[in-house]
């Protein structure tokens, strides 16, 4: 329990109805949640209005409202509290709610179009190397040091994030990484958590379903940087056009990292194979388990946040050079007659590309490369012919097929693809709505020393078809007809 005038510490209060002196035992936006005493939010949200449901959060037994329209009748006993934005209350008072967690530990947060994942995986995984207590926030899993906890958003609604911040104080953590979404940042998922630092990795035309212009989407993405604290830090990437544009009017320590232009932390690539790259950063050398450019890209942040947060360079690249790939992200299986299947999470046309180039530099051009993609249902329309481009262009042969098609006919989506193939590539593709399918016929197809890319969903273990999630592993589909039972 928490008297509500602790809670509302920090918050802009506009107007207030009744006593604020009053025990407080949950904050909630949810009215389906509320219980006795509870603190209900009234969030105006892109489905629903929560002002809509403030009667019903009262008769379930909601002793305090906060929203940003007053109510035009008040309940005897019940707290009302106007604020400009009910969803930055909501960050601001679960943060109080739960004694501010992220004030006692060093939160890092990750943002960009890609590399978010990769980022604050391996930053968790290189602190766990170095036996640091960490927590993570991302889109694959939630941890609490080691412990797995499922995660259903890449960032949590505020209160699930800030009882998780909680939970990992209380088992210990002193670090914490986390991707910052653009729609959690809008959303003022964050709000409420102190951080110590955060990286911009990359932007390129993504979830314009959501922020409709690009230039919103880049606005997304600075209101994270615009809100970090001086005492933070903030590291963005150089050689992407728009980092420079997450530093304007920002008070945190500004750095860069990069591979092509002066930056704080510079890398180089030296050298690159199938299993690996050398790296040169700052003038350490580190033989990584990681590959291509992207990655080289995602782990010179990684080495400049550890820089940062004061671990020693030295134990930075030997724990580097330790860590496996994150699940999804370029991973790759072999067979005997050395056919190479790469599984990677590439669902943008920047991503793809990233993929593609890097398969290109590993290549002998003795073989061939069958590239399989699609593009998820109900998200941005716009990147499904360039992402049907960019594979043809660059792969000897491109199956299209079906991705999470959720709620559209997934021939639909495959029609949009097709239309942004060259007319001279278009004897190089192939479209086969069944995923499984289309796997096992790039498969089939595949000589001795071909390359097979399967883009789109990575780490994801199903496939999202009507509004039902059915179990699919694209590696464990891969590995079903590469590898025969007794190899």
């Amino acid at each position: 329990m928490r008297l509500l005038k602790d809670i509302l510490y920090g918050c802009s209060i506009q107007a207030l109805q009744g006593n604020t002196n009053i025990a407080i035992a949950q904050v909630t936006a949810d009215s389906r949640k509320v219980q006795k005493s509870s603190a209900f939010f009234a969030l105006s949200g892109t489905l629903s209005d929560g002002h809509q449901y403030i009667s019903g959060a009262v008769a379930s037994g909601a002793v305090a409202v906060i929203c940003e329209v007053l109510p035009e009748n008040f309940v005897a006993g019940v707290t009302y509290v106007q604020v400009a934005s009910s969803a930055r209350a909501l960050g601001i008072c679960a943060s109080n709610f739960y004694d501010n967690p992220s004030h006692q530990m060093k939160v890092v947060a990750v943002t960009g179009t890609n590399g978010k994942t990769t980022v604050a995986s391996t930053l968790h995984a290189l602190f766990t190397q170095l036996d640091c207590k960490a927590g993570l926030m991302s889109t694959i899993v939630n941890k609490i040091h080691k412990t797995e906890v499922p995660a259903t958003h890449t960032t949590p609604d505020p209160v699930a994030a800030q009882k998780l911040l909680r939970d990992m104080l209380h088992q210990g953590c002193k670090y914490v990484f986390m991707e910052a979404s653009s729609h959690g940042i809008v959303q003022h998922r964050t709000a409420g958590i102190q951080l110590a630092g955060a990286v911009f990795t990359n932007i390129s035309h993504d979830h314009l379903d959501y922020h409709k212009t690009f230039d919103n989407y880049i606005k997304a993405k600075k209101l994270l940087f615009d809100e970090l604290p001086s005492s933070a830090f903030a590291l963005v990437n150089a050689d992407d056009k728009h980092g420079s544009t997450m530093l304007q009017n920002c008070r945190a320590k500004k750095l860069t990292y990069s591979l092509r232009t002066e930056a704080t932390y510079k890398c180089r690539v030296l050298e690159h194979q199938i299993n690996g790259q050398l790296l040169k950063i700052n003038d350490i050398e580190v033989w990584t388990k990681m590959i291509g450019r992207f990655n080289a890209y995602n782990l010179t942040a990684v080495f400049g946040v550890a820089n940062e947060l004061r671990k020693e360079k030295l134990q930075v690249m030997t724990a580097i050079s330790l860590l496996n790939p994150v699940a999804g992200r370029f991973q790759y299986i072999q067979n005997s007659d050395k056919v190479t299947a790469i599984v990677d999470y590439a669902h943008t046309p920047d991503a793809l590309a990233n993929v593609l180039e890097t398969i290109g530099q590993i290549r002998t051009r003795n073989e061939k490369v069958i590239t399989v993609v699609g593009c998820g249902g109900d998200r941005d329309k716009t990147k499904r012919p360039e992402m049907a481009r960019i594979a043809t262009q660059n792969s000897d042969l491109t199956i299209l097929t079906s991705d999470n098609p959720r709620s559209e006919d997934p021939k639909v989506i495959l029609d949009e693809m097709v239309a942004g193939i060259e007319m001279h590539l278009k004897s190089k593709h192939l479209v086969i709505t069944d995923r499984r399918e289309a796997i096992r016929a790039a498969v089939r197809m595949a000589q001795p020393g071909d390359i097979l890319l399967v883009a789109g969903k990575g780490h994801e273990t199903y496939q999202e078809i009507q509004g039902v999630k059915h179990p699919f592993d694209d590696l464990e589909e891969l590995r079903q007809c590469l590898i025969p039972k007794n190899q």
